[in-house]
């Protein structure tokens, strides 16, 4: 018996194996069940019908008539796709989560005509005891799992802690910060943001007299000796963390409370002593030392809207004021000066490696529709109505030559509440422009695991025409990622990006299709079909 997951509301058989791979067609022979956390994943076998000649296709949506259709000519760009590795892959304690669950998985995909998967490599886990004391035990064993079943891997070096995953900074790191919280990144009431260190501290020996950015080095340089014998064959690209959730952004969004339906503007974060040190230093040096003194003081508060104080507000706000000018220069400049840090960083640590190197930016589309553009502003972009805050970082991006991954390809202006004024449609456009006239490969990423109604048509848009993506992260596989309700529209988009054309000879002939029998029933989810 063979069991196949199609992940399509039709499923059209072809005369030879091949072609039922390349349109996306799952099979697992001899069965097997696989558990993820509290949720089972079944490729199963039983039934009884191991000899019986009959071929079961499960079903994840309402069966119907199995009709032959035609099959569309495919684009010819080939997008590259990878799906990212649960976040917890491997644990705090440097073991591989979900092993088996993984192995299964990642077959799955091959089968599929995936690319190849993202793996997020945690600083807190490799280094959690010690500076300078690796253990790279559980991702070796991880990206072996990989190597033998095939595909490619993707490796983001993750600088940043993840409440999400449970894996905070590396323990050592954590007791500096308690001895000295200026590391981390502070709000106006004094509220630390402990999950990445601040980029005020990037050339200053905090770390046991290392700076950040000598750790990160020697951390880049373990890893690539470690890996040497798959970088540049099954490990084909790294993703350089930049600040939270390995995004190029200040950690603006901290405050914002879940129960408010329309997101605030979220807050600077410029606070801690190094921070204010630096802008102290500017105001000096540009001839206004009374503006170094602090942030904004008319500035709202994270869960407010642009217009409950006066520095965001359309007309008349203080970020169109000199004074506006001063801080918001000033403090987008120390974002995109971190980011040169690191990317260089990461260029002279793999340059010499047939891998390509990356990094994100955020999708920041709350109050896109506002003049001020107040959360990406307090996020770190200087990007209003006026002014393009994005040309300095795609410049900055190909001076490095590496490329971006952009988030929220899934997101549409139409799915967004009207009251927050978002547009994530003309944002992306925005950037993806800017990429596009400085020669920066674009490579996406959906928003969450759970992809709302329309976003799969979202993302076959992005990954298709004279401007798709270059490559696509879709995150992420875990329980969720291969249940029924997610599963067949995956494997739909992973057949659109892969279905080739068939010749007439392939496809069944008007005499085979009246001779094709097919049983279906839409109560048990359940095809069957002769073989």
């Amino acid at each position: 018996m063979e069991v196949s997951v199609i992940g399509s509301s039709q499923a059209k058989i072809l005369k030879t194996d091949l072609a039922c791979r390349e349109l996306g067609l799952l099979s697992f022979k001899n069965g097997g069940r696989v558990s993820w956390g509290k949720s089972q994943i079944s490729f199963g076998r039983s039934c009884g019908l191991r000899n019986s000649g009959v071929r079961l296709t499960l079903k994840a949506v309402q069966t119907e008539a199995i009709r032959p259709q035609k099959i569309s000519r495919p684009q010819s760009h080939g997008v590259r796709l990878y799906v990212g590795l649960p976040l917890d892959a491997v644990s705090y304690c440097n073991a591989v989560n979900h092993a088996k669950a993984i192995a299964a998985g990642l077959k799955a995909l091959k089968l599929l005509g995936v690319e190849g998967v993202e793996l997020p490599i945690w600083w807190g886990v490799v280094e959690k005891e010690a500076m300078g004391k690796y253990d790279w035990s559980g991702y070796l064993a991880l990206v072996e799992m990989v190597h033998k079943v095939g595909l490619k891997l993707h490796v983001s070096l993750c600088f940043h802690g993840s409440k999400h995953a449970k894996i905070p900074l590396p323990e050592w790191v954590i007791k500096i910060g308690e001895q000295n919280p200026s590391i981390f990144f502070t709000d106006r009431t004094g509220q630390q943001y402990k999950e990445c260190l601040s980029l005020a501290v990037d050339e200053v020996p905090v770390l046991e007299g290392k700076t950040p950015v000598e750790v990160y080095n020697d951390f880049c340089e373990s890893f690539k000796s470690s890996f040497s014998s798959f970088i540049g064959s099954t490990i084909d690209g790294i993703s350089m963390g930049l600040g939270p959730d390995g995004e190029l952004r200040y950690p603006s969004h901290q405050g914002l409370s879940r129960s408010s339906k329309v997101p605030g503007v979220g807050e600077f974060q410029c606070y801690d002593k190094s921070m204010l040190a630096l802008l102290k230093e500017h105001g000096e040096t540009t001839g206004n030392p009374l503006w170094g003194l602090g942030g904004p003081h008319d500035a709202p508060a994270y869960d407010a809207s642009p217009s409950s104080n006066s520095f965001f507000k359309d007309d008349g706000g203080s970020w169109e004021s000199p004074y506006g000018d001063f801080f918001l220069s000033w403090y987008s400049s120390l974002l995109v000066r971190h980011a040169d840090r690191l990317l260089s960083l990461a260029s002279s640590a793999f340059g010499d490696s047939e891998v390509a190197i990356y990094g994100k930016v955020p999708l920041v589309h709350q109050w896109y529709k506002t003049r001020s553009h107040p959360a990406e502003l307090t996020a770190g972009f200087y990007n209003t109505q006026n002014r393009d805050g994005y040309e300095v970082i795609t410049e900055m991006f190909a001076q490095h030559s590496c490329k971006m991954i952009l988030p929220g390809m899934d997101l549409s202006d139409e799915g967004q509440l009207q009251e927050g004024l978002s547009s994530p449609e003309q944002l992306l456009g925005q950037i993806w422009s800017a990429c596009k006239k400085h020669g920066v490969e674009v490579s996406g990423e959906n928003s969450s695991d759970a992809v709302a109604h329309g976003g799969f048509e979202q993302i076959r848009k992005h990954l298709s025409g004279e401007d798709a993506a270059h490559s696509f992260f879709y995150q992420r596989m875990g329980a969720y990622f291969f249940s029924p309700e997610h599963f067949p529209s995956f494997t739909q988009l992973v057949r659109n990006m892969k279905q080739p054309q068939m010749h007439t000879d392939d496809l069944l002939s008007e005499e085979e299709k009246a001779k094709e029998p097919v049983a279906a029933t839409s109560e048990s989810g359940i095809q069957m079909q002769t073989a």
